[in-house]
């Protein structure tokens, strides 16, 4: 009945290779005269998700995860990751090989201070580091006497017999039915944002694909066009695309406003600047050390700082509103469908965790509208649940039985990005769940509520969601909230709720509102909303003020809510939300989804099987 047509559940680590492998990597240093070799989990642009063909770290090593990056010397070799995959990878790699060690406490440049010998060669890919990553690397490697060299061509591809072949998915127009505003006046923002400097360079894709309102295909769950730009300060910017994949009419479209090259000629284009003595900005995030060397070896001047496109893409025009607010009307339809469905099949033994990411795929594909998920469900029971970042496999998959039940999932739609986080409990839960889960509802409706003065930053708002767990000794170790792309990624900076999020929101931003908790090898929870930061009127007000529009759309379970710790504000603010939920969504489905929705957001404190009394 249901099926996943944008995730998969094979396990795809092979720990069994890393030790053939890694040999075979040692050989080819020792011929090219390297004692060791830095492999990051990354491509050309630092994306989150990156090409089959640049998952260089996965094929070497068994590890899978999103983020980390390994040091190959001669004798031996380690696997740097955080905290979120610290038991991922002793289960992913052949630990006789790589020994694993925390990204964050002992980073690849601290290790090497101390395993490296004076006089060794160490060699790294430049354009898979930036700058700044270099810079570490390299201070790490003085330490010990040794030298970081740059090499030309990747050793690790030429050991990788059947790599795949780099992406060249299909470029299409993102239309300003969507976009809300033509590429031509982008890139005259851009450039009034380009203050001492004689242009940009842009690397990363999300900047490209806004810039000139482009989608792609070239990376799972994010529409990207991988590519890069350089927007001149003066004259006609240049775009770097595989000519592979682009059709007749979108070149012609591209090239009412830029020149298209292949990429092949970004790195002469940027030596070209630099004979002229030109100063570039290029992005500290996203820019490859070997672009910015090429500027600097031809004596032009690097800037590296902040790419002025990101804080202007984040702060979404009002058609990008109005899309985020349809795409999430649209998804609602598909969540509350599937849980009306969950709530029926799991008591009765019929969901797994793998049956629960198809049902909800399959509802969302039902829409009509679904390019993709924006990223792999996390669908996660009882001691799954508790892993934030668990991602169910086949070998992994539980059945669904009486306890907690977490789903963290969203979607690609032309008009918006989603995402969303329910947890829902099967049976009766315990003191213990509701009041944790009470705790949880009470910091994400603080914050839902919250109103700030302009300049605010999401590090002086994340307080708010964890207060009620810490008034209780407790507290969860991930950010609050992330920002949100526009048909794009579903993880977008510069802002997000967090310790580190020091951008100030403004107007138009989206961010998810996502606290919770975890009680390790038992269950977990969170609760996640998406938010549009929106300007607040206050009678009186002595300056400007912000706030938060809600628009995810779904039933927040009353079963696991405790009303004896919920303020009568806390109370209203659920009851209102889920009379929303109703009313926006109730004439959208089937009679007996309407009936369970409308019974699942009834008042809080009114007994189970009651329904709300609206006339819907």
């Amino acid at each position: 009945m249901f099926e996943a047509v944008f995730q998969s559940f094979t396990e795809t680590a092979d720990p069994s290779q890393g030790a053939a492998r890694t040999a075979a990597l040692r050989e080819a240093l020792r011929q090219h005269g390297l004692d060791g070799f830095v492999v990051p989990r990354s491509d050309q642009h630092q994306n989150e998700y990156v090409p089959k063909g640049d998952e260089r770290l996965a094929w070497l090593t068994g590890f899978t995860g999103s983020a980390g990056t390994a040091v190959v010397l001669a004798g031996e070799a380690a696997i740097f990751v955080d905290g979120r995959y610290t038991v991922q990878v002793r289960e992913q790699v052949d630990m006789a090989v790589f020994t694993p060690e925390s990204l964050i406490d002992t980073p690849p440049e601290r290790w090497m201070e101390t395993h490296l010998k004076a006089g060794q060669r160490i060699g790294y890919d430049p354009w898979l580091h930036t700058a700044g990553q270099v810079e570490r690397l390299a201070r790490g490697v003085a330490a010990a006497g040794a030298e970081l060299i740059a090499v030309d061509d990747n050793p690790v591809d030429a050991i990788w017999p059947d790599r795949p072949a780099a992406p060249i998915g299909t470029v299409v127009l993102h239309r300003k039915r969507y976009a809300g505003q033509k590429a031509d006046g982008k890139l005259s923002a851009v450039r009034k944002a380009l203050k001492g400097c004689h242009g940009l360079v842009v690397s990363d894709p999300h900047a490209v694909a806004w810039l000139f309102n482009i989608r792609g295909s070239d990376v799972p769950h994010t529409p990207l066009p991988l590519g890069f730009a350089i927007v001149p300060r003066e004259g006609r910017p240049t775009l770097y695309l595989d000519a592979r994949k682009l059709s007749n009419q979108v070149r012609a479209k591209l090239e009412d406003v830029a020149t298209v090259a292949e990429p092949d000629a970004l790195a002469s284009d940027i030596a070209a600047f630099g004979r002229n003595g030109a100063t570039l900005r290029f992005d500290a995030a996203t820019a490859p050390a070997k672009l910015v060397t090429a500027l600097e070896a031809a004596g032009g001047k690097p800037d590296v700082g902040t790419d002025p496109i990101a804080l202007l893409k984040a702060a979404k025009n009002a058609t990008e509103r109005d899309g985020s607010r349809a795409a999430h009307l649209r998804d609602a339809v598909a969540m509350v469908r599937f849980l009306h469905w969950f709530d029926k099949a799991a008591p009765a033994g019929k969901v797994t965790e793998i049956s629960a990411v198809e049902a909800l795929e399959s509802f969302r594909r039902e829409t009509l509208a679904l390019k993709d998920v924006s990223f792999p469900t996390i669908a996660g029971f009882g001691r799954h649940a508790a892993l934030p970042h668990y991602r169910v496999s086949t070998d992994s998959n539980l059945a669904v039985g009486k306890g907690i039940f977490l789903i963290d999932s969203g979607a690609q739609y032309e008009d918006g990005t989603t995402d969303i986080t329910r947890t829902v409990v099967v049976g009766k839960p315990t003191a213990e769940m509701r009041d944790r889960f009470t705790r949880v509802l009470k910091g994400h409706i603080a914050l839902a509520r919250a109103v700030f003065p302009v300049g605010v930053s999401g590090a002086q708002l994340d307080t708010l969601a964890r207060q009620f767990l810490w008034s209780a000794g407790l507290d969860f170790d991930h950010g609050t909230g992330h920002g949100i792309g526009s048909y794009l990624s579903v993880h977008e900076g510069p802002q997000r709720i967090a310790k580190s999020g020091t951008t100030p929101l403004v107007e138009g931003m989206i961010l998810s509102n996502e606290p919770g908790y975890y009680k390790a090898g038992h269950w977990g929870i969170r609760l996640e909303n998406l938010l549009i930061v929106e300007k607040r009127e206050i009678k009186g007000a002595e300056r400007p003020m912000l706030g938060f529009e809600t628009v995810s759309l779904a039933p927040i379970d009353l079963a696991l809510v405790d009303p004896k710790l919920m303020s009568p504000d806390e109370v209203a603010w659920l009851d209102g939300y889920h009379a929303v939920v109703r009313r926006a969504v109730s004439p959208l489905v089937e009679p007996i989804v309407r009936r369970w929705l409308a019974q699942a957001t009834r008042r809080l404190g009114t007994a189970d099987g009651e329904v709300a009394t609206d006339g819907l």
